[in-house]
């Protein structure tokens, strides 16, 4: 560690740290515009200057000068404020100052510091420089009159996002940042750049004029459009959301949010199911609550348990699966299925389906191999994690699968499952001291999904991957519900139906819990269909009942990312008309019915869940483990058919982003890039 002595303050400092950072140590608020903790130093903006002694008589930027043992540093002199006030001076000759019309008012790092180191008049009175808007897509709006060339974003997409679009062309006074051609970002992370801005010059296009930061109610959650589990913080007002943001958190997305998670918000409100609607005479006509619970009380006497099934769909949190659960097993029914995918799991054991290296834990692999995912589409922010152990060096990683561009190198192998046998491929694994694999869970949806588990197993059991210490097989799940679902049992019990089973008449009542990723059509014409759910998608097309469920924005749920780890989102706004939390609903149906479940408040339902299974207990508390059990899962014989991606289009995959104007208009934008890759 460096000694180094800020205002009087003595900090020690890992060797290496910038002077701003030592100042952070010592509690000292430096400004910045340029500096950002997760991109490399530039040191354009000048804004962070600090005096040193015994150095030449000047400030110095202090992102960009490193620590000394002994180092003297003063952040408060005469000189200091007398060159930050030049410093701001400067930045805002150019700069519009039209704060009362830009979005980014009330949350402007340029506003901030203003206040505190602007001044009332300006000693400058040429003719301010205007600059051309750039089109970047249907996500990002920009007003680049305001930029004052931090070139953050130009970092984030070069470094973080690995999509070199965003550049800086002419020099001086010239100077304009955007992309060298004109066409929509093409990064999964691209709204991330509005978060880093620190300025107005880049916001969001779909948020525009809608609100200031002021008028919203902000509420901490957690993303449910995929299967990272993204911490965010949702912002309404009112009965409605109108954004959604990323929250830190250094072991899940650091500070980053996926494109999807943050744009489709405007789904949340369109195509909701707010009313129960019951099918007579062929035709959905809508009804009361007592009408759609007497319509499936009819239905249910006299049913056998083994008629009736379950059906749980991808963005279901832990406490509504556990309800349905019970309210089958009530019924005498274990027809159940949390797999709309048809995905093949060994439930016996945790870590046959989990991401045990954990997320942060990449960052420690020194080999990895993928093996039929990709992962910039699959979970954009772990291979943005999986991006960032590639620029530290070190690391070699294989590519098994459909070809694709990850946003860093790697050497594709195969497309097929028998590449896993490739003796180079082994070598390099053995040859390790932290190898990792990554197998899709779209992977595990094919035919012999059961012989490619037990394979990857067997190669990562063969090649150092499940020592005490550290655990590298992954498995990279797909829909945010899936690792609860499991850990919950929702799988067919003894002499139960799966999903298969249950289609083409295997059940006479099939009740689907926001289950719409399957094909409704293969459902038999005799069934009776239960959707409960909160949005008007597939599912609620073929069903003879419908009960309005309730987003995840709109209850307070669990659920448990692809790594494990129990999270828990909150209710940030109530849910639209009849609408209720799906637990609820089912509690209601069971009274209705005669077969009670044992709850009736939201802590007796949680109870119930560490009952059946202590991991929900662990909320945002992932233990890391070795793997200490080498005994694979139950395979079979391997096909020889190539690896196809589990997720044809990114920006729609769920009922939300479906409804979603915004994720239509990104689908547009990059029709044929999707095109091609379909092909």
């Amino acid at each position: 560690m460096v000694k180094v002595t800020v205002d009087g303050i003595d900090v020690d400092v890992p060797p290496r740290s910038n002077v701003l950072q030592a100042c952070e140590a010592a509690g000292k608020e430096i400004p910045r515009f340029c500096y950002h903790e997760r991109l490399s130093v530039a040191g354009n903006c000048r804004m962070c200057l600090v005096e040193i002694e015994k150095a030449p008589p000047k400030p110095f930027a202090s992102c960009a000068y490193p620590v000394n043992e002994g180092m003297v540093v003063h952040t408060d002199t005469p000189m200091v404020k007398k060159a930050r006030r030049g410093v701001m001076e400067f930045l805002l000759i150019n700069h519009p100052l039209d704060c009362p019309i830009c979005d980014q008012g009330g949350e402007c790092d340029l506003q901030d510091q203003a206040m505190g180191y602007g001044g009332d008049s300006s000693r400058y009175d040429e003719s301010k420089r205007a600059v051309k808007d750039k089109d970047l897509g249907p996500l990002v709006k920009t007003v680049m009159t305001r930029c004052i060339h931090c070139t953050r974003c130009i970092r984030f997409s070069t470094e973080i996002a690995g999509v070199s679009e965003m550049g800086a062309t002419a020099r001086g006074e010239g100077m304009e940042v955007g992309t060298y051609v004109q066409k929509a970002l093409s990064s999964e992370l691209s709204g991330n750049l509005i978060d880093i801005c620190p300025v107005g010059a880049l916001t969001s296009k779909p948020y525009a004029f809608v609100a200031r930061p002021w008028e919203l109610k902000k509420t901490d959650s957690v993303d449910v459009l995929d299967a990272v589990g993204t911490n965010i913080r949702v912002d309404s007002r009112g009965p409605e959301v109108l954004r959604i943001l990323p929250r830190l958190n250094e072991d899940v997305n650091e500070e980053w949010l996926a494109d999807k998670g943050r744009f489709s918000v405007d789904g949340l409100k369109r195509r909701r199911l707010d009313s129960c609607w019951v099918k007579r005479d062929g035709k959905l006509v809508k009804a009361t609550w007592e009408e759609a619970f007497t319509a499936i009380d009819g239905k249910l006497k006299g049913l056998a348990g083994d008629r009736i099934g379950a059906i749980a769909g991808d963005l279901a949190d832990a406490e509504s699966m556990l309800a349905l659960k019970d309210l089958m097993g009530a019924l005498g029914s274990s027809n159940l299925d949390c797999r709309q995918d048809g995905a093949v799991y060994d439930a016996s054991r945790r870590e046959f389906y989990t991401f045990n290296t954990s997320i942060a834990g990449i960052e420690e692999a020194d080999a990895i191999l993928i093996v039929g995912s990709n992962p910039r589409i699959e979970a954009p922010l772990i291979n943005a994690r999986i991006r960032k152990r590639f620029l530290a060096g070190g690391v070699r990683i294989g590519l098994i699968g459909a070809a694709a561009d990850l946003t860093y190198p790697v050497e594709h192998i195969g497309t097929t499952p028998a590449a896993l046998s490739d003796p180079a491929v082994a070598e390099v694994l053995k040859a390790a001291k932290k190898p990792m694999l990554i197998l899709g869970a779209g992977a595990l949806a094919r035919a012999d999904g059961a012989a490619l588990l037990a394979e990857c197993w067997k190669l990562a059991a063969a090649s150092s991957m499940l020592t005490t210490d550290w655990h590298g097989f992954n498995v990279l799940q797909l829909a945010a519900s899936r690792v609860a679902g499991l850990d919950l049992g929702f799988l067919p019990g003894k002499g139960g139906k799966g999903l298969a089973g249950m289609l083409g008449g295997g059940v006479d009542l099939l009740w689907l819990l926001g289950a719409d990723e399957f094909d409704t059509a293969k459902i038999g014409a005799s069934t009776f269909v239960v959707y409960q759910g909160h949005h008007g998608d597939k599912g609620a097309a073929r069903a003879d009942v419908i009960l309005p469920g309730a987003a995840y924005t709109e209850k307070n749920g669990t659920y448990v990312n692809t790594e494990g780890r129990a999270q828990r989102g909150q209710l940030a706004i109530y849910p639209p008309g009849d609408a209720r939390e799906d637990w609820k609903i089912l509690r209601a149906v069971s009274g209705w019915i005669g077969k009670h479940l044992p709850y009736d408040d939201l802590a007796g339902v949680r109870a119930r869940l560490e009952a059946v299974n202590p991991v929900f207990a662990r909320v945002d508390i992932l233990p890391r483990f070795g793997g200490n059990e080498t005994a694979a899962p139950q395979g079979g014989a391997l096909g020889d058919a190539a690896f196809v991606p589990a997720i044809a289009n990114y920006y729609q995959t769920d009922p939300v982003s479906r409804a979603s104007p915004t994720m239509a208009e990104c689908t547009a934008a990059h029709a044929p890039a999707l095109a091609a890759a379909a092909e």
